[in-house]
């Protein structure tokens, strides 16, 4: 019994995290609703076939894999140009996918040549503290409009939704602080839940969308075969780097929280994760769906609930693909209201700043230290402000990193830890060189 409740607590959290971003890129795309719905199913198979993945052959640390933050940008990006008439939306989509394979071969050329071991030496503590920090300024946003119903039923605050958003937030921080272990354990399931039905009692949870078929095997090339452009290569590439180190990154934060949980784990094999990474990319690309990444935000749920188990996390995988499987089932996880979604994952990404401060906690560099958190956290949390259409008309490299906070301070964190570092090293040779 322990082992179904937790890994349908596994599952809670995933379906809570992966709802949001193809839903957005979908209606951003302005997708008929069929197409919104099909695009989740595969996306939800991407989802659940990435993780086992990941936890059999690559890290194998019970992570949530979800669509990446960059992918979601560029398919926005993406969304602008065909909008604006610059693009259509038949080559845009399959200039995605050929993004996604390529991206994919990229992961596996630096997994199958070994060199993630020299890539992981820069992302210390003081860059992966500043990651966390960054990464829930930027989700804080989405996580409060969420919460006040803005985008729901209206583009105002909807006091209908916030007023059962807020209360389902309470009862999702109280649970992890009674007494009950079984309240502790399972708090985000019995939150979910209880929000879900408290929507549904007050009429404002989403209808269940129809289904035209009880089966249905996800299609490949949904959008038509890859179509190759200029632009697409280096995109890709840089794409590929930043995702690398966001997943060096967030390897690193669920690893210490396992650690700290006393969960027994073998050392994280790098370039096999990034092998595992390069195939569920290109997979991407092969299934017209969102390319997917480990989410930090594990962590913060690793943290609350307490479960480290890989069964668990390895049954509710192989949920997500049975679910991917089945369109009524698809159709009617796709219906929990959104508002829920936030508030139940509220809490464990409200807890990665407490493992940002703890990274913070054991830098020993002093001032040097503080100045390039300072510098870093100003520019990646300011970036957040500058309005899109800003930036538009920077060259596409350019605009891809400047779009992006959590990306940019963690560039800028890296840059300056390096240079410093350097320094000091040039500055010992030399003393050592007078001596």
């Amino acid at each position: 019994m322990k082992l179904f409740f937790s890994t349908i607590q596994w599952l809670a959290f995933i379906l809570a995290g992966s709802l949001v971003a193809p839903l957005a890129v979908g209606n951003a795309l302005h997708l008929p609703p069929a197409d919104i719905a099909t695009f989740m199913q595969r996306t939800f198979l991407l989802i659940g076939v990435s993780a086992l993945l990941q936890t059999l052959f690559g890290h194998k640390l019970p992570m949530m894999e979800g669509p990446a933050g960059l992918w979601w940008g560029i398919f926005v990006v993406y969304a602008g140009l065909i909008s604006s008439g610059a693009l259509a939306l038949a080559d845009g989509l399959r200039q995605l996918e050929m993004g996604m394979l390529l991206t994919g071969a990229l992961f596996l050329l630096l997994g199958a040549l070994g060199w993630i071991g020299k890539i992981r030496k820069l992302f210390t503590p003081l860059v992966t503290g500043t990651y966390l920090l960054i990464l829930v300024a930027q989700l804080s946003g989405s996580f409060m409009k969420g919460l006040l119903g803005i985008g729901y039923l209206q583009d105002a605050v909807d006091s209908r939704v916030a007023l059962p958003a807020f209360a389902v937030l309470l009862l999702s921080m109280l649970l992890p602080r009674t007494r009950s272990r079984f309240l502790r354990n399972y708090s985000i399931l019995l939150a979910l839940l209880t929000g879900w039905v408290l929507f549904m009692l007050l009429g404002i949870a989403p209808d269940v969308p129809a289904s035209d078929a009880a089966f249905a095997l996800p299609g490949i090339f949904e959008w038509g075969l890859p179509q190759w452009d200029a632009g697409i290569l280096p995109t890709s590439v840089l794409i590929g780097l930043l995702l690398l180190a966001n997943l060096i990154a967030s390897i690193q934060v669920v690893e210490k929280v396992s650690a700290d949980k006393n969960a027994a784990a073998a050392p994280v094999n790098y370039n096999r994760t990034s092998l595992m990474m390069g195939v569920s990319t290109a997979l991407g690309g092969l299934f017209s769906a969102m390319g997917c990444v480990p989410i930090s935000g594990t962590a913060g749920f690793i943290l609350t609930t307490g479960l480290v188990q890989r069964l668990p996390f390895v049954l509710a995988s192989v949920c997500m693909v049975l679910i991917s499987l089945f369109p009524p089932v698809t159709a009617i996880f796709t219906s929990l209201p959104m508002p829920v979604g936030y508030a139940v994952i509220f809490v464990p990404f409200a807890s990665m700043i407490g493992l940002a401060l703890r990274e913070y906690h054991s830098l020993k560099g002093g001032d040097r230290d503080y100045f390039i958190i300072g510098v870093s956290l100003m520019i990646g949390i300011g970036s957040l402000f500058v309005p899109a259409s800003a930036i538009a008309q920077l060259p596409g490299l350019v605009r891809t990193v400047a779009n992006n906070g959590l990306v940019l301070g963690m560039l800028v964190c890296i840059v300056l830890e390096q240079f410093f570092l350097y320094r000091e090293r040039s500055a010992r040779k030399k003393d050592a060189s007078a001596v």
